[in-house]
């Protein structure tokens, strides 16, 4: 029974209830061991498998460890019982967006503040191949600062999901704010259907009231695919010009997420946030490694949590290495074998790593690298989950260190990432070409 005053895995204390739909319920709760506050959203997971719902569960989780921006709401935690699925979320205390835009328009710079920050965590969602498909105030929340926060990532897709085609086709979003390829089911870009999105919202904060609305439907719908708005006449006209480029029909002639950035409407006191590669581990309570593979939260039997008897059998197998749990959508960047090719293209330079994906057990990969590093005189330095291969010669630009870093996508599947950490980039090339690639051959999915 999920109430006031209830203990989670012996970590969370429940508190008041945030709100509540179909399949899940959020509430306030308290980190018993930091006293942090969090947001808990507990899903019925008979329920959601009842409707097959699952996979949107498990893209949600997905989507949510790839986008850690400080635009974005935070997913610390995924826990699981034998009945329910527990995300322990980065707790937004302003509310959602739309309760302001609710009370009635927005001045100019607070209008302009809120789409530079949705802007800016979009364009770093588009980076990573995500694409949220349901931008809207509802789904914009803010913090006690007055900073927003993009949350509900339920309906969101990955660059993965694309047919052969290049394109989404799912139909999807809330009606007012879906772009018009995206109504006529014809495929669609994700990129720029979430900038279409931004653009509707552009409107709502400036005029108090949406661009496309009308009682009937297809109306609505017939002013969409046409983008039959008028602006209001206190609207500056630098604004009026960019939502004629936004909110334009063909796709194809859009508006980029890059062009806009570069607008000098948009960049007026916008301040660029820098990612940190640690921005992960800023989070004092809890980072990507605590998140529970998801196939062991869906398959949990036990009150007590779901992964303790995985990881004890994983570790039992392989007491030297532990690689990352990863979910497969963490690899949707990836080529989908070791060709090192497309990565050293002439015009971007050559890029200084490469990734592959295995069947084999992490010790195979571990021992097979060590093979390579004998016969090219590198030393091995070995830690939880990666393996250091470190030169003994001197080149151009120093000793070459290559690090292997493996991540586990299923206890039988793995990926594998290469990077030169030290060295000349070219030297790195000719190693790859030369000795890497045609050693890893056979244990390689090509």
């Amino acid at each position: 029974m999920d109430k006031k005053g209830t203990v989670l895995m012996q970590k969370y204390e429940l508190g008041r209830l945030l709100g509540q739909g179909t399949f899940a319920k959020v509430y306030h709760a308290r980190n018993l061991k930091s006293g942090q506050s969090v947001a808990v959203k507990i899903t019925d997971k008979e329920k959601v498998m009842r409707v097959g719902l699952m996979d949107q569960i498990k893209r949600e989780i997905s989507v949510m460890r790839l986008v850690k921006h400080p635009n974005v709401v935070h997913l610390y935690e995924v826990m699981a019982s034998k009945t329910k699925i527990y995300f322990a979320m980065e707790f937004v205390k302003g509310g959602e967006l739309f309760n302001k835009v609710a009370k009635g328009r927005l001045k100019e710079d607070a209008a302009r503040k809120y789409f530079q920050q949705l802007v800016a965590a979009v364009d770093f969602c588009h980076s990573r191949g995500v694409y949220h498909r349901d931008l809207k105030p509802e789904n914009l929340l803010l913090d006690e600062f007055g900073n927003l926060k993009v949350s509900d990532f339920g309906l969101s897709a990955l660059a993965d999901s694309r047919r052969q085609d290049g394109l989404l086709h799912t139909t999807c979003g809330t009606p007012a704010y879906v772009a018009p390829e995206v109504i006529n089911k014809k495929g669609y870009d994700g990129e720029k259907a979430d900038i279409w999105s931004c653009g509707v919202i552009l409107f709502v904060l400036l005029a108090g009231y949406l661009p496309f609305h009308d009682s009937n439907l297809m109306v609505m719908y017939r002013k969409i695919s046409k983008s039959e708005f008028k602006c209001p006449h206190w609207f500056p006209p630098e604004v009026k010009k960019l939502l004629s480029r936004i909110l334009d029909p063909n796709p194809n002639t859009r508006m980029t997420v890059a062009k806009l950035m570069e607008n000098s409407w948009f960049k007026k006191g916008f301040k660029q946030i820098q990612i940190l590669p640690n921005y992960d581990l800023e989070q004092k309570e809890e980072s990507p490694r605590s998140i529970l593979d998801i196939h062991d939260a869906m398959e949990s039997d036990s009150e007590g949590g779901s992964s303790e008897k995985h990881k004890q059998d994983q570790e039992s197998k392989n007491p030297i290495m532990k690689p990352i749990s990863m979910n497969a959508f963490d690899i949707i960047s990836l080529s989908p074998g070791f060709d090192l090719s497309a990565l050293f293209e002439q015009d971007q330079g050559y890029k200084a790593e490469a990734r592959f994906t295995t069947e084999v057990p992490p010790s195979t990969i571990v021992s097979k690298l060590e093979e390579i590093a004998l016969m090219e005189s590198f030393k091995v330095k070995k830690k939880e989950s990666s393996v250091k291969l470190q030169g003994s010669k001197e080149g151009r630009k120093g000793q070459l260190a290559i690090n292997a870093e493996i991540f586990e996508v299923t206890p039988s599947f793995h990926v594998v990432e290469l990077k030169k950490t030290s060295g000349d980039t070219m030297e790195y090339k000719k190693f790859c070409d030369q000795d890497l690639r045609p050693s890893l051959k056979d244990i390689c999915n090509w």
